[in-house]
């Protein structure tokens, strides 16, 4: 975000020295690569007075053979601590959650922070679309630019990848590989951050993800009006309520600004439902009354 130059940031963390120290690194890369962003790193929420967006990473991560469930109690109280510091210190702002399990992490800091549902929003399908978009690239032997994939429902085990919505050059995916390619793509999109973290052994992935999250960022802060798919809170939306759940959004300065409905045909709609449901599960075992 500060090569993007889209305004000053501040980093935060209760470790003290950590986000100062990282700041500091940041900045010192501007002569080199040419941006006059402004950057602290603070341990005090004070410094964060009156941001515009906030993003929520703050939590454990996942160890190997951990699932994103198994963080629920953990990262929810972080979360919930995080929100309400947020909530004070930036009441106009807008939060976008990263902390897993991302779709119940980002219906309690809606619930934690008294935000309205269009000023809160989770990461999902644009990191989710993005590795399956990588995998068919591969497969393909073309870049990556030219391919459009959709990902939909929870960021996890859960997600509901969308093959006869992904296009190749504009041609449908279907039309690109055969049915077991597809599925084997589509296993290996689902398991995509669980396949990371093996390899990593001690850390989760990071690149891929942090450019997600720049490119959900840069379409709030220019105002973008760009659709993109996120973890937001649906009050009714593809037949689902009171959870949240990974589908197209228009995202500008006022953060939401448009819930997409897309025409799934029967199949992809009970895949969504049951994707949502599991978030509900979640969110039912976290007892927010």
């Amino acid at each position: 975000m500060a090569e993007k130059s889209c305004g000053d940031i501040v980093l935060l963390d209760i470790t003290d020295g950590m986000p100062q120290g990282k700041a500091l690194d940041i900045v010192q890369s501007a002569p080199v690569v040419g941006f006059d962003s402004g950057l602290i790193g603070t341990n005090d929420y004070r410094d964060t007075t009156d941001s515009d967006v906030v993003v929520i990473t703050s939590g454990a991560g996942r160890k190997p053979g951990m699932s994103r469930d198994e963080l629920l109690k953990i990262n929810g109280a972080i979360v919930s601590e995080v929100a309400h510091n947020v909530a004070n210190c930036s009441p106009d702002g807008i939060i976008i959650v990263v902390t897993n399990p991302v779709d119940a992490m980002t219906y309690l800091a809606l619930r934690v922070s008294g935000f309205l549902p269009n000023r809160v929003l989770g990461l999902s399908g644009v990191l989710d679309g993005a590795r399956f978009s990588s995998f068919i690239a591969a497969e393909l032997g073309m870049p990556a630019s030219e391919i459009s994939a959709l990902v939909l429902g929870g960021h996890g085990q859960n997600m509901v990848v969308l093959p006869r919505l992904s296009t190749v050059g504009g041609r449908p995916l279907t039309e690109m590989l055969p049915q077991e390619t597809i599925a084997r793509l589509v296993e290996r999109t689902i398991n995509g951050g669980a396949e990371v973290v093996g390899l990593l052994r001690v850390s989760s992935a990071s690149y891929a993800p942090s450019a997600a999250i720049a490119r959900m960022i840069e379409a709030i802060i220019l105002d973008k009006k760009e659709i993109l798919p996120c973890a937001v809170y649906l009050e009714g939306e593809y037949g689902i309520k009171d959870t949240v759940v990974g589908v197209p959004v228009k995202l500008g300065k006022n953060g939401i600004e448009e819930i997409i409905e897309l025409k799934l045909i029967d199949e992809e709609k009970k895949a969504l439902k049951s994707s949502a449901e599991v978030t509900r599960q979640l969110i039912d075992t976290m007892k927010l009354g």
